[in-house]
């Protein structure tokens, strides 16, 4: 027991569990009051215990990755409807179908990330995406396609989600609390590749930038693949005169159409929270 890392002076809880399968069949140890707290799931999903349960899902990814020594990500969100060159061909023809180049650009995007993630032991700039379809898929296939590892966030949805096939597969975890898997996706962030999407990109993207707008989270690059969507789809420039966001807040992100001006930004981005071409930083 000494020789066994996770034990200290007491008994470990997994050998408990183990005892417990062996107990004298009785009405008593039949009971769902008898089964160890810990190990009864019934228990575990009572309503009173969802604070518990927030802990474990906020736990449970970090300790993986910190015993993987991951210390930074660059985030790729994406819709998940955008086809793959393979899937479109099979496609109708559509607006849908049209933005496949965005799939084939988060893949480079990912595999030049990874190239470099590599050279660190794959413990920096980990490419991490919700583990869907879509531009998930690509992100995780791009960093498979340079021989790296890759994080994938999925959550239970009411229709089937399966990961990817491309997320390694000891940095795939799955959620129930969006507001948990949003922070995990932000945790280690260095920046922020944001490619066209519905509700969840926009919302991901939004979350993203009110934490720094509001000063939760230190300024990072939040990069938008394809200005002409994200100018077509939200008016940014409404806001500001409005006055329902800062003429200055309109700064907090950039437009790109390629990852190698995506790549320029990061590189030149001044991660001690100034930068020479913003006013008043």
């Amino acid at each position: 027991m000494k020789d066994d890392p996770r034990h200290g002076p007491f008994r470990h809880a997994e050998d408990d569990r183990e005892s417990t399968r062996h107990v004298r069949d009785t009405p008593q140890a039949r009971s769902p009051a008898y089964r160890l707290a810990f190990d009864d799931p019934d228990f575990l999903l009572r309503e009173e215990l969802r604070p518990v349960r927030l802990q474990l899902e906020l736990l449970k990814p970090q300790l993986e990755l910190d015993a993987r020594g991951i210390v930074s990500t660059i985030v790729l969100f994406g819709g998940a409807r955008i086809p793959s060159p393979e899937a479109r061909e099979g496609a109708r023809r559509g607006k849908l179908a049209d933005m496949s180049p965005y799939y084939e650009e988060a893949r480079r995007f990912a595999r030049i990330i990874t190239e470099r993630s590599v050279a660190t032991g794959c413990k920096e700039n980990v490419i991490v995406t919700g583990g869907g379809p879509g531009v998930m898929e690509a992100g995780n296939r791009g960093a498979a396609d340079a021989g790296g590892c890759s994080i994938g966030l999925n959550i239970v949805l009411p229709h089937e989600q399966v990961p990817n096939a491309y997320v390694t597969p000891e940095l795939c975890f799955n959620f129930h609390y969006f507001g948990i898997r949003k922070m995990h996706f932000l945790l280690r962030a260095r920046a922020i590749a944001v490619f066209p999407g519905g509700f969840g990109t926009l919302d991901e993207l939004f979350e993203s930038l009110t934490l720094i707008q509001t000063g939760r989270m230190e300024r990072v690059p939040v990069l938008l693949f394809g200005e002409p969507f994200w100018r077509d789809v939200i008016n940014w420039e409404a806001l500001a005169e409005a006055g329902t966001i800062a003429p200055e807040d309109l700064q907090l992100f950039r437009f790109v159409e390629t990852a190698d001006a995506a790549l320029e930004v990061i590189d030149g981005w001044d991660y001690t929270g100034k930068r020479d071409d913003i006013p008043g930083r």
